[in-house]
């Protein structure tokens, strides 16, 4: 099992013990503190003595600013998935874009029945959860009313919304045959537990994942495996993780090298804040470093893996010149990572998505010219387009734009520009140019939006919405080519995830 190139994530995988919130709130803040990646707590509604995993999950993002945020894993029997789809949308937006969601099929069934949810056969359970993911994912995508007709979940004309702000992993705790197909063929994550795949099982499950993946028409890497861990750092070092930091350093490295292994979670001990400290501290430094040593000797540069600009200087999709923009540094000889391989179709993707958004806007445009639509409506499709709902975002790669909900530094600090400039400080004038131009192109479609009000109450605006359109159209296919031309290779580089 190869390496799927994915940066490393560190974090905590905590009881929700309904006992001790003070204890919980002070853990989550030291997760915080001391840098780790993600903070996660089970969800079982039917145990009396836990807290509500989402009112808590609620309660700790208040309590902290940096880490991200997930339920491990949700109980979808007794979480309707459309109303899981508004909670995790709105928790983002209120955590400024800090959480994901693991996900599960349900397994207690007698307790999850005693509270009202279904009981459900190993297939219905698969066949439940298929259906919730397509439920989640329409209510995240902007667009018209959404009908689904599902053998456990409907949605009748259900508007969608709210909508994340970053690009929420679905996150899946499977284990069984059928389980991890649908893992390979629909899931952005695995999330399984030690005490349920031991680390010689993790292989031949990922295996069944890749095929499922492979069959669906995806790349392997576009999953991402986090590991539910325990141990102790007091141990002989006879078991797995019972034993010295340096122990756990040599042990998690070879899940992340051999099974594939990009997260790893911990559930601490009786000393939890200690536990955590000496996990972040010593053992995640220690694992990054081994992997990153590892991956460096393994690149070997192929023809097909080289990127550099072409000869001379390109012109942009508006016709203009780059000259007078940051260039960053040529890696002709540069190997692209597997997980850089997909962070760069994403980002082409996403950016002709956006392409395609703006060319609507002008058609719009030019139907109201025509007589053939209503201004109205122009200014309705603003409102819509992923841009103006934060779908532009692109995690860090567009943070500034995301000043109109007040968390445009949040996201940053999170995500991309962050990422690639702890990868590469050379790269720091091209991503200080882009922000400015996420805040100029941010005005540009205020302006827009002003127009467009201006033009319902006095059609002879008309002009004005033309220029500003056209404006918005030359700036904006600019920066998308410069963004492209400046960061599709070290992404591919780096292998940073989008």
């Amino acid at each position: 099992m190869a390496d799927y190139g994915h940066d490393l994530l560190f974090g905590c995988f905590l009881v929700p013990s309904a006992e001790g919130p003070e204890a919980l709130g002070a853990l989550a803040r030291t997760a915080d503190d001391i840098g780790l990646d993600l903070l996660s707590v089970q969800d079982h509604p039917y145990q009396p003595s836990f807290l509500d995993a989402w009112t808590l999950l609620s309660a700790l993002a208040a309590q902290t600013g940096r880490i991200r945020l997930l339920p491990n894993v949700a109980n979808l029997p007794l979480r309707p998935p459309a109303m899981l789809a508004r909670s995790v949308a709105s928790l983002d937006i209120l955590s400024g874009g800090r959480v994901e969601l693991g996900l599960g099929a349900g397994f207690l069934w007698d307790p999850i029945a005693g509270m009202g949810g279904p009981r459900r056969s190993p297939g219905e359970a698969v066949d439940a959860l298929a259906e919730a993911i397509a439920v989640i994912r329409a209510l995240w995508t902007p667009g018209p009313e959404v009908g689904f007709a599902g053998k456990h979940y409907q949605l009748d004309e259900a508007r969608p919304g709210p909508f994340p702000i970053h690009p929420v992993g679905i996150w899946l705790g499977a284990y069984k045959r059928r389980m991890l197909e649908l893992t390979g063929r629909l899931a952005d994550g695995w999330v399984p537990t030690l005490g349920y795949a031991s680390p010689g099982e993790l292989v031949a499950m990922n295996r069944t994942i890749d095929a499922a993946a492979d069959a669906a028409g995806r790349h392997p890497g576009q999953i991402r495996r986090i590991y539910n861990i325990n141990g102790t750092f007091t141990g002989s070092g006879r078991d797995f993780l019972h034993g010295p930091p340096s122990l756990w350093i040599e042990q998690l490295t070879e899940l992340a090298l051999t099974a594939g292994i990009s997260g790893f979670l911990l559930a601490p001990g009786n000393d939890a804040p200690g536990d955590l400290r000496r996990f972040a501290e010593e053992v995640a430094p220690g694992v990054r470093e081994a992997v990153a040593d590892a991956r460096r000797a393994e690149a070997a540069p192929t023809a097909e893996e080289r990127a550099g600009p072409a000869d001379g200087e390109p012109l942009d999709d508006a016709g203009r010149s780059r000259a007078g923009r940051s260039r960053a540094a040529e890696h002709t000889d540069a190997a692209i990572t597997g997980q850089g391989r997909i962070s760069q179709q994403a980002l082409v993707q996403i950016h002709d998505h956006l392409r395609g958004e703006l060319a609507q806007l002008r058609d719009t445009v030019q139907a109201v010219a025509e007589g053939s639509a209503n201004p109205g409506a122009a200014r309705s499709l603003i409102n819509r387009m992923t841009m103006r709902q934060n779908y532009w975002t692109l995690g860090a790669f567009c943070a500034a734009y995301c000043r109109v909900l007040s968390i445009h530094h949040a996201i940053e600090d999170e995500h991309m520009f962050v990422s690639l400039r702890r990868a590469d400080e050379g790269l720091s004038p091209v991503l200080e140019r882009l922000g400015q131009e996420h805040e100029v192109i941010a005005e540009l479609l205020s302006d827009l939006d002003a127009a467009l009000v201006a033009m319902v109450e006095d059609p002879g605006g008309l002009d004005a919405v033309r220029r500003a359109v056209d404006e918005l159209s030359e700036v904006l296919l600019s920066h998308l080519a410069y963004e492209e031309d400046e960061l599709l290779e070290p992404i591919g580089r780096y292998g940073i995830v989008i």
